[in-house]
């Protein structure tokens, strides 16, 4: 079989493998589709401090179980399945409150072990999820990406009356918009970013209304309209946006942070507890997938309007360029098996 593996930072091999064998507990499957994200280009250039090396990347993806693992129920051959690529031991604290995704033991499918940009792939049967038939093939995948949005909104608890403020329309701040417009109803949800290409598809998914930082100055543009955000979500990332964020929220107001910045943050604790601010991080997602599958069955999302290539696997390095460098036009590449 072929397996896109990362030798070495900066070294992308499209390598042939043996067929793996799946382990006790475990399904094969055979891969159809899978989605790039911005974790695998770090991968790819060496900035994941979590991932080992050589790796075969890629967690979001798609296909059809075609063996299974001792004490795997073989009627599950030919099942059409996600993988959630969270993999954690079950016992330790985190797992035992319902957070496996920061599990004490965590392993991430394409970061710690071998992931999903192959034609084969081995996951444990019960990260293996069903998609019904109202799913399409070529959309499956991008179950993944929502659970992201599906976390970290889980902590948020948005409701119509909230008015949001999302810092990036890149494809996780997509998701989020998406969900809280269509899952949620939030009544205004505005979104900033420096690309106004970007900004159309964050209208494009549910936005209210965009200011594009690069030319105007958030705080001005929402105190000029008298808008002081109740939920914000930093979904571009960047360490400076959290103190903007926490001076800009109405008191009482909800932030999200999605980030994995090294560099510290200057905020100070008045900014914070004279609005009885609450602060939210998420990583990965705990148990989402069945939810996000039946947002999805239900077409409170539309992940149609992420995707814009679809490029084959053969295409990899083509296609990880095209993700990270062409942000006007490029949202979610799918990589087709």
């Amino acid at each position: 079989m072929n397996s896109v593996v990362i030798q070495e930072p900066g070294k992308l091999v499209i390598e042939q493998r043996a067929l793996p064998v799946p382990a006790a507990g475990e399904v094969r499957v055979r891969v159809s589709y899978a989605g790039i994200c911005g974790s695998d280009v770090h991968i790819y250039h060496g900035h994941n401090p979590f991932a080992k090396y050589p790796r075969v990347i890629g967690h979001e993806f798609f296909g059809h179980i075609d063996s299974v693992g001792e004490g795997v129920d073989t009627a599950r051959i030919g099942e059409r399945v996600v993988i959630d690529p969270v993999v954690s031991c079950g016992h330790c604290y985190p797992c035992s409150v319902g957070r496996p995704n920061v599990c004490n033991e965590l392993q991430v499918i394409g970061v710690h072990r071998d992931g999903g940009f192959s034609d084969y792939a081995c996951a444990p049967a019960k990260n293996a999820y069903n998609v019904p038939a109202s799913i399409p093939d070529k959309l499956a995948s991008m179950v993944e990406p929502f659970t992201i949005a599906a976390n970290i909104t889980a902590f948020l608890k948005p409701t119509p009356q909230d008015t949001a403020l999302v810092y990036g329309a890149g494809p996780m701040g997509l998701t989020v918009i998406q969900v809280l417009k269509g899952v949620y109803g939030v009544k205004n949800v505005i979104v900033t970013d420096r690309i106004e290409e970007r900004l159309h598809m964050a209208l494009d998914s549910g936005a209210d209304w965009t200011i594009n930082n690069s030319e105007r100055n958030v705080a001005e543009v929402l105190s000029a309209e008298g808008v002081r955000p109740t939920i914000i979500v930093d979904a571009a990332c960047h360490p400076a946006i959290l103190q903007e964020a926490i001076l800009l929220a109405s008191p009482a107001a909800r932030i999200g942070m999605m980030g994995f910045s090294g560099e510290p943050s200057t905020i100070t604790q008045q900014s914070i507890t004279s609005k009885e601010i609450s602060l939210f991080s998420s990583r990965l997602n705990s148990h989402r997938f069945p939810q996000v599958i039946e947002w999805m069955e239900q077409g409170k999302i539309t992940p149609e309007k992420l995707v814009t290539h679809w490029m084959p696997a053969g295409d990899v390095e083509a296609a990880l360029t095209l993700f990270e460098k062409d942000q006007r036009s490029c949202c979610k590449v799918l990589l087709t098996f």
